[in-house]
């Protein structure tokens, strides 16, 4: 809630006005648990969850708060569009079992900013829709860490946050620069990034940082300040900010032309490690944690040594690449630890990863060819897609994939990460299916979803 406080009076100013409320639409039943409460009521996918004791919830974060009572009146429209009216006692911490087709009942909310460095700008047209869409929405960020940038709150966003308590969220600061913040996403709203975080700290609430470093532009000095502006926050019994990731700035042959924009190289990779890895030694001498951390990437494009796991602490950032490969490395050395001497049936095959991070998954492919009878390769492909020389696993397309192993020995099956592909769908980034690039390449093709399946794959079949 806002209350109007002098401090907030520049967001007054700022806020959107005469724009309407998307329509919320009932909550459209995907699924029933078994043995759910939902099932027992006769809940049928196809049915559409109207009200909750009166009120129509807006999304997934409603719903769980709507039916955290014990007595409950649901309004429910069957594949019939015949109403029901359901009453039911339950106990507080039971849930229905009921499983939506969407999380938002009345759409995503959509970005307001124009970052240069955006990447869903930075894709060529003509693909699936929702590679398209520019997620800037809180509910999103609580539910599931996405980063949102907090220009685009109305009132009653900012008063739902408080009342609900939605924390942490996951806030893409960039810079604590208003002018240098403002320019970077091009919209004046994010100028206004230190007051929300006060914001934040007047009620109690959390949120993990992000910011995506640009050469020459919010890198060096501004790095250090913005990184230092934070912790002023992550200090005391309950820290505002919760962490701080710098990831670097990731650019692609698609992007639209923009000269202040440069590549991050193998030297500002080095400087900004140094300055980071500075600031960590200061904030945990002083809080006893590292506070900020720099994403995988920095240190594969320096060529130096990833930290040790220990470094990482509780890895408050995996999902925004913040030891992710780490974790990945350790996870390897747990289904790797207990291999058989040999396998029964010999086995050729090989295993595609992104070229940025081939030099660190080379011992594991030594490890594995050290079984008698199986051979595997390892492939590092970059992506002449993207026009990225050096590139993430998870960005690889089915054309890279095919560019990189054309005329290539590659055995007689092709394990790809799933990381790779849209959740739930043999699709790569480019649209390509799975068995476009099996047909091409005229070899099976078997997806692996974590390391114990990678090791479960290779010895067993």
């Amino acid at each position: 809630m806002w209350n109007e406080r002098p401090q907030e009076k520049a967001f007054s100013s700022l806020r959107e006005k005469s724009l309407r409320e998307p329509p919320v639409q009932p909550a459209l039943i995907e699924a029933v648990q078994r043995n759910s409460i939902g099932q027992d009521l006769g809940f049928q996918p196809g049915d559409k969850l109207l009200s909750i004791n009166g009120i129509q919830p807006r999304d997934l974060i409603d719903y769980k708060y709507l039916i955290a009572e014990e007595q409950l009146e649901l309004e429910v429209l069957d594949d019939d569009d015949k109403l029901h009216k359901i009453q039911l006692d339950k106990n507080l911490d039971d849930d229905l079992g009921l499983v939506f087709k969407e999380v938002l009942f009345d759409g995503l909310k959509q970005c307001n900013n124009h970052c240069s460095f955006c990447f869903i700008d930075q894709q060529p047209k003509g693909h699936r829709n929702t590679l398209y869409l520019k997620d800037d929405d809180y509910r999103m960020s609580f539910l599931y860490g996405s980063y949102l940038t907090l220009t685009n709150l109305r009132q009653k966003d900012w008063q739902r946050i408080e009342h609900q308590r939605l924390s942490p969220l996951f806030v893409s600061v960039h810079s604590t620069d208003s002018s240098l913040r403002a320019k970077l996403l091009k919209n004046n709203r994010a100028g206004l990034i230190m007051q929300q975080i006060k914001w934040f700290s007047e009620r109690k609430l959390q949120l993990h940082a992000q910011i995506v470093v640009c050469p020459d532009l919010n890198d060096s000095d501004n790095l250090e300040k913005t990184l230092n502006d934070l912790y002023l926050y992550a200090q005391g019994d309950w820290p505002t900010v919760l962490s701080a990731a710098v990831v670097p700035v990731g650019l692609t042959r698609f992007r639209p032309s923009d000269d202040s924009l440069k590549p991050v190289d193998k030297e500002c990779a080095k400087k900004v490690i140094q300055l980071v890895e500075t600031l960590q030694k200061s904030y945990q001498s002083s809080i006893g944690r590292r506070f900020a951390w720099l994403s995988d990437e920095w240190y594969l494009l320096s060529h130096q040594p990833l930290p040790s796991r220990l470094e990482y602490e509780d890895l408050p950032q995996e999902e925004n690449g913040v030891g992710s490969i780490r974790s990945f490395l350790e996870n390897m050395e747990k289904a790797t630890s207990k291999l058989p001497e040999k396998i029964s049936k010999k086995k050729n095959c090989s295993w595609v990863v992104g070229k940025l991070v081939e030099t660190a998954l080379c011992p594991i492919a030594e490890r594995m060819n050290q079984i008698e009878g199986l051979s595997l390769k390892l492939f590092g492909l970059k992506s002449p897609y993207w026009g990225k020389e050096n590139v993430v696993t998870g960005l690889l397309t089915g054309q890279d994939i095919i560019t990189g192993l054309k005329d290539k020995e590659l055995g007689e099956e092709l394990l790809l990460p799933s990381i790779m592909l849209k959740h739930g769908e043999p699709t790569f980034l480019d649209d390509m299916t799975v068995e476009t690039v099996e047909k091409t390449l005229k070899i099976t093709i078997r997806i692996i979803s974590s390391p114990d399946d990678f090791v479960k794959t290779l010895i067993k079949g």
